[in-house]
C-alpha cells in the first residue's frame, strides 16, 4: 500500500499571501503534488488551522520567532492559516478536501501550534490518528511533499520515520522551504533518520516500475 501525503498546500504559506507566511515557489508545488499522488493507493491532506484566539500571534513579522512559554507552542508567529480565511484554503488544483482518504487538522486549540502531522502536541502524546489509519491501512511505502521543507514537512517526515513499519519518501520537487541553511539541514536530517529523498515524481515512477513496487 503506497500513501501520499500533501503536508501544508496551503495559500498561507506562498505568494498568493504576502502577509502571512509566504514561501518562495510555495504556490508551484501543486502539479508534483498531483503526480505523486497519482502513484499512490491514498491520498492524505495535512492542513494548519488557527484560531484568532491563538495565543502564540504577533502583529508584525519583526515579532516572530520569540519563546512564548507555552508547552506546546514554541515560539511567536504572526496570523495564518485562520479557518475560514483565504490563507486557509488549500492551493488551487488540489482536491477538495472530501475527494481525500484522510485529513489532519492542525493547530485548532489556541496554545497549540504543532508542525508534524501526527501529533497535537510538541510532546508528541496527543495523536492526530494519522500513524494509526496509516497502520489500520498497512501502508508500507509513505510519500511526502509540501510546505514548508525546513518545519511541517521536515518534522512529519521524522514523526514517521519515529513511529517505524514503513518506508517514508520526500519528493524535493513537492516541497519547498523557507532558508537556504534551514532547508539544507533539513534535507540532511530527513535522510539521516532515514527518508529516501528522491528530485521528482517521475523518479520515483521508475523507482517502483524497477522494483515493481505496484
Amino acid at each position: 500500500m503506497i500513501v501520499s501525503i500533501d503536508v501544508d498546500a496551503q495559500k498561507t504559506f506562498s505568494p498568493l499571501c504576502p502577509a502571512e507566511l509566504p514561501v518562495a515557489g510555495g504556490d508551484e508545488i501543486v502539479a508534483e503534488l498531483n503526480r505523486q499522488a497519482a502513484l499512490a493507493d491514498l491520498r492524505v491532506m495535512t492542513k494548519d488551522a488557527h484560531s484568532p484566539a491563538a495565543k502564540w500571534l504577533v502583529d508584525t513579522p519583526q515579532q516572530m520567532l520569540q519563546p512564548t512559554g507555552l508547552p506546546d507552542a514554541d515560539v511567536t508567529w504572526v496570523a495564518h492559516a485562520m479557518v475560514g480565511t483565504y490563507g486557509y484554503e488549500l492551493l488551487d488544483g488540489l482536491p477538495d478536501t472530501k475527494q481525500y482518504d484522510y485529513c489532519v487538522w492542525k493547530g485548532v486549540d489556541p496554545e497549540f501550534h504543532p508542525y508534524g502531522a501526527c501529533f497535537h502536541d510538541l510532546q508528541e502524546k496527543l495523536s492526530t490518528g494519522l500513524i494509526e489509519w496509516l497502520r489500520y491501512r498497512q501502508a508500507k511505502i509513505i510519500m511526502v511533499g509540501g510546505l514548508a521543507t525546513d518545519y511541517c514537512v521536515k518534522t512529519t517526515v521524522l514523526q514517521l520515520l519515529k513511529a517505524g513499519g514503513w518506508q517514508v519518501w520526500v519528493n524535493r520537487a513537492a516541497c519547498r522551504g523557507i532558508a537556504e541553511e534551514t532547508v539544507r539541514l533539513a534535507w540532511q536530517e530527513m535522510e539521516a533518520a532515514g527518508a529516501t529523498v528522491f528530485h521528482n515524481a517521475e523518479e520515483i515512477e521508475n523507482f517502483i516500475k524497477f522494483n515493481n513496487l505496484k
